[in-house]
């Protein structure tokens, strides 16, 4: 893959576009892990949704 390949952005589905998905879904379900864990309530009851 040359260089000019690689910097050029495609829009729609793609493999890149599925890794980035992919790895802002591992850190968003960690995150909201974390915040359970460590404050003991729910996602919605942290935030004061419910």
């Amino acid at each position: 893959m040359d260089n000019q390949e690689r910097s050029t952005f495609k829009f729609g589905f793609n493999a890149g576009a599925e890794n980035w998905n992919g790895r802002l879904a591992m850190i968003g379900f960690v995150t909201a892990l974390v915040i359970e864990l460590a404050s003991g309530k729910g996602l919605l009851h942290f935030w004061g949704l419910m």
